[in-house]
């Protein structure tokens, strides 16, 4: 009644989510994870066939959204969504008791407010989600962009699953593109992770950097961000750093040094086996042709 604007979400298949009892243990948890950077569940309803979470309404959309609308988003702006993201993921995983592993992170479920500050949504919603449609389909959706290769492989999700979508969020922001875009007109799985490894190395960074941004940016905090994107989306889960130092990074601090360690650990890693990278994944998986077919599914879980 008092004239605020809200957004209802409702969950597919009301009924297919477990008890009551458990819904609302489920919806409290996320009603008390409150952050600037964490969208805010004011209420939910119940009825016999109906669930629905009642959100504040994020006046500029979504990254995904916003990314594709003009006018185009400034750097500082492009910063500013990162670190906000960051911030909001880190206190789902270190503030929390118990802590949230968010399982979707991308583009859409990054949301920004009036003043285009970050609001992470649709957290805690994993388990919320009935359970059909949150596995990946077996309908192959042909491009693998912002997901965790062990997710894909084995199903399993913990935090650093998250820091990877984040990774990728963090090269969506700088090249104004979304993975599944940029994987769909490279007809190829991952595509934007390798393209973007390949032009770091050939130090082109210029390359990466948004049209819209009309090079207008810094030049330094761009390869600062990328090398963040990279240590993020490292192969294995445990080479990736956690979102307390993702955060601390992006605001300046420490990234040198992780940088060096991770280049370090690869050279010596590529010495110690010049193997091709689907032996890498075997870390993973023994079976490279369960990884094949995971690598080609794609969606939330």
């Amino acid at each position: 009644p008092d004239g605020t604007v809200v957004a209802v979400k409702r969950l597919k298949d009301g009924n297919a989510i477990g008890g009551e009892i458990q819904f609302q243990t489920e919806v409290e948890m996320i009603s008390l994870a409150v952050h600037r950077n964490l969208l805010r569940l004011y209420g939910f309803c119940m009825t016999t066939t109906e669930r629905l979470l009642v959100y504040p309404y994020m006046s500029n959309g979504s990254v995904a959204s916003r990314l594709k609308a003009k006018p185009p988003l400034d750097w500082a702006t492009r910063k500013r969504i990162a670190l906000g993201a960051a911030r909001g993921l880190l206190y789902l995983h270190e503030q929390c008791d118990p802590k949230i592993i968010h399982r979707d992170v991308k583009a859409a479920n990054i949301l920004l407010d009036d003043y285009c500050e970050a609001v992470v949504g649709d957290f805690g919603l994993a388990k919320l989600l009935d359970h059909e449609d949150s596995h990946v389909t077996t309908a192959v959706r042909g491009t693998v962009g912002h997901i965790a290769p062990e997710y894909l492989s084995t199903g399993q999700s913990s935090e650093k699953t998250d820091v990877f979508g984040f990774g990728i969020l963090l090269l969506e922001l700088i090249t104004g593109q979304t993975a599944l875009d940029f994987g769909k007109a490279a007809n190829q799985k991952g595509a934007m992770l390798d393209w973007v490894k390949k032009i770091h190395q050939e130090k082109k960074l210029e390359m990466l950097a948004d049209k819209d941004l009309k090079n207008d940016y810094d030049r330094i905090e761009l390869e600062e961000m990328v090398q963040v994107a990279l240590l993020c989306t490292q192969l294995l889960p445990s080479q990736r750093p956690k979102m307390s130092e993702v955060v601390r990074m992006l605001e300046g601090d420490g990234l040198a040094e992780k940088w060096e360690a991770s280049q370090r650990a690869d050279s010596t890693r590529s010495r110690a086996n010049e193997f091709s990278s689907s032996e890498r994944y075997s870390d993973l998986t023994d079976d490279s042709s369960l990884l094949a077919q995971a690598m080609e599914l794609s969606g939330p879980r």
